[in-house]
């Protein structure tokens, strides 16, 4: 980052107000009787419907478009266990982002715990007064733990955006690639190089949209998963395979799709070089990608590729997902984010990369042309289609698969915010 940059990236964050949300009034507050309703007496007639009725609590108060935004900070963006305090600048970018794209209400919370257990029994204490939990920067493989805990406990909808919203995005991306090249997913081979929380969720996704197991090696920071380890968790223990290969020369020749979600440079381009014809490369490191686009169009012609970075085409960016999964799950007051409602994410934003752009999305990018090629597989984060129809289908896979406690929505679609 230039110095410039960095100075501007501060002088975003401290004026001319610190920090990026501020709280504001929906009701007025401006006479005696308008606070005599807000205060007391009045509050007690909500306050005792709320108690005779749980779910009066969504009629009489904010909780059903408020987003808890939760981390531990053992895992903030690239930078890594810098602690709670450290991660919050990022958790309020989230409450940003839920409110510029969906109009969600979100309060950051960052939480001092040593221990997964202090953190599980800590949110699982306050869950209740959200409509959902957004789970943020935390590592693995602890965050498995994390979620898979509070799901169970909460009964309100909790999503770990790291992991599925990556998935969700990548998957996506992955199979309009795919689509491009003249591949199917359950026919290819597929390389995933990294085994934390966005790669074992990335993969899980794969599988749920066809791709086969036995047809995905996972690499870690000491080479292939293979069944002869014994150095390896339960969680990358789910991807062992029984195979020779050991190093990401060996499985990388021959591979139809390269996943990379670990750290820069890490592909070079002679193993890239051994990828099959028409490869798909997916190189998420951030903000330095596995391999830098330019040195691998050099050496593959035949490539479509996709990075982390805005800079770049083919953006993976998790923006085009959380905020619309929350709204939809919210809005049909869903119990949790199941399998079926990542796919409809998945269905609806790989559609959206297939339609005509809008004029506006286009003029934001400077005027590039932008249709459904190598070069867009995505569509863009401002694309204001994403908010109606991306919560639309989840709100209705919600409905479908049983997760939802209302009807899907009467006021759907939405507009773009």
């Amino acid at each position: 980052m230039t110095d410039s940059l960095r100075q501007a990236a501060l002088d975003y964050h401290a004026l001319p107000t610190p920090g990026k949300l501020s709280v504001e009034l929906t009701t007025p507050a401006h006479t005696q009787e308008d606070l005599s309703l807000a205060y007391s007496p009045g509050v007690a007639e909500p306050v005792r419907e709320i108690a005779k009725d749980p779910e009066a609590a969504y009629l009489y108060t904010g909780k059903g478009n408020l987003v808890a935004v939760i981390s531990n900070g053992s895992a903030i963006l690239g930078l890594g266990n810098l602690g709670p305090l450290a991660s919050k600048p990022v958790m309020e970018g989230k409450s940003l982002l839920f409110k510029r794209f969906a109009d969600i209400n979100s309060v950051d919370i960052e939480v001092e715990c040593p221990s997964p257990e202090r953190f599980i029994e800590t949110v699982a204490a306050i869950a209740n007064t959200f409509g959902g939990i957004n789970l943020e920067d935390i590592k693995a493989p602890e965050c498995f733990h994390i979620e898979e805990a509070l799901i169970q406990r909460c009964s309100v909808p909790v999503f770990h955006d790291d992991q599925h919203g990556t998935a969700i995005v990548t998957v996506a991306g992955m199979l309009n690639a795919l689509e491009i090249q003249g591949k199917q997913i359950e026919d290819v081979r597929i390389v995933c190089l990294g085994a934390g929380a966005a790669a074992t969720a990335c993969c899980k996704l794969l599988l749920a949209a066809g791709a086969k197991k036995d047809q995905i090696t996972m690499l870690d920071s000491r080479g292939v998963i293979h069944s002869g380890r014994s150095d390896i968790n339960a969680y990358k223990g789910e991807w062992a395979r029984d195979t020779e290969m050991r190093t990401l020369d060996d499985a990388i020749e021959g591979a139809d799709v390269f996943l990379g979600v670990s750290g820069p440079d890490l592909l070079s381009a002679e193993q890239l070089a051994h990828m099959a014809d028409k490869p798909v490369v997916f190189a998420c490191s951030n903000p330095n990608p596995e391999i830098s686009p330019e040195l691998a169009h050099q050496t593959r012609k035949d490539l479509i590729m996709a990075t982390g970075r805005s800079d770049y085409p083919n953006q993976v960016n998790n923006v085009l997902c959380f905020p619309f999964i929350f709204r939809g799950a919210l809005d049909v007051r869903a119990t949790r984010i199941n399998e079926d409602m990542k796919l409809a994410a998945i269905e609806a934003i790989r559609k959206l990369a297939r339609e005509e752009v809008p004029e506006a999305v286009r003029a934001g990018y400077g005027g590039v042309e932008m249709s459904f090629g190598a070069e867009y597989i995505l569509p863009k984060p401002t694309d204001p289609r994403l908010l109606p129809e991306v919560a639309a289908a989840v709100a209705r896979a919600a409905v479908d698969s049983g997760a939802a406690r209302l009807p899907y929505p009467a006021h759907y679609p939405l507009k773009p915010v």
